[in-house]
């Protein structure tokens, strides 16, 4: 473990940005970091937490994962990313819908249709319970037109150890009645979660320098500050660590003419790759 923080923190000392990490060695139980507790922007790294309360919420019998939602033209007003935004307003599908496309495609008007059954200070308590103590939800859409170099307090933040902590307590729960308790949530609804972060259409960045059919159950975050990723990674069946990846005050271009975003992809997938290497 010594040899990999030493490799994971040289790759993030030759950046011109900050990067901060948080891993679980899933094969050892042991865990390192880098910044792991200081707040960053979280992007849609913030939404697996939105599951998991809403999940919450399904357990105790208030949401419906059945429920059916038509999707007006007021779902998509000043959001800018996902899909479900170019479809034909009137569309219907059930409320499971809404929560896969917010993971899997990090679609917003999915995620403004969640946010409408949630309330934003139940979700804050929710994630204070579950102990992401550093994680503080500020908005449903993130506001459009933010500079790349906005204030910390005009986003929703979280830290890569908040990350990595909920993620544990999803994958403990899935097979733990009593772990999926702890999180106001039931085996089953956790198992689902994982299923539905394996699904996951971005993989530019923790799977990204993996073996082709590896198993990632991740969730990936675009922000103006930076790009983000938080997943559990597999070999085969078994998992075997957790890791979450932040790159924060991304200069729009770098020095060498590249977009920041492409160094952001290549940082976090390579934290990733050292990772694999280590430990499998």
């Amino acid at each position: 473990m010594d040899r990999l923080v030493t490799d994971m923190n040289a790759l993030c000392d030759a950046q011109i940005f900050g990067t901060s990490w948080h891993l679980v060695n899933l094969a050892t139980g042991t865990s390192a970091g880098r910044d792991a507790d200081i707040p960053v922007p979280s992007a849609s790294t913030r939404k697996t937490s939105i599951m998991m309360a809403v999940l919450a919420q399904v357990a105790a019998g208030r949401l419906d994962l059945d429920e059916r939602i038509t999707i007006e033209p007021r779902h998509a007003d000043g959001v800018a990313s996902g899909v479900l935004r170019y479809m034909t307003p009137g569309l219907v599908i059930p409320f499971r819908d809404a929560v896969v496309q917010m993971i899997i495609t990090s679609d917003n008007v999915a995620t403004r249709i969640v946010m409408e059954r949630i309330d934003r200070d139940a979700l804050n308590e929710w994630c204070g319970r579950a102990g992401m103590t550093g994680t503080v939800h500020r908005f449903d859409i993130p506001p459009l037109g933010m500079p790349w170099d906005h204030p910390l307090d005009a986003v929703t933040t979280t830290t890569p150890a908040d990350q990595t902590l909920l993620l544990q307590r999803i994958l403990d729960g899935a097979a733990d009645q009593d772990a999926a308790a702890r999180i106001g949530c039931t085996t089953p609804l956790c198992a689902w979660a994982l299923e539905v972060l394996s699904w996951q259409i971005y993989r530019n960045m923790i799977p990204s320098r993996l073996p082709p059919d590896t198993r990632v159950a991740n969730k990936t975050g675009l922000g103006q500050r930076g790009r983000m990723d938080a997943g559990i990674v597999y070999c085969g069946t078994r998992p075997i660590y957790i890791l979450a990846g932040f790159t924060d005050r991304v200069p729009p271009v770098m020095p060498d003419g590249l977009p920041g975003f492409t160094h952001s992809f290549a940082v976090i997938g390579g934290l990733s790759r050292l990772c694999w290497d280590a430990i499998t």
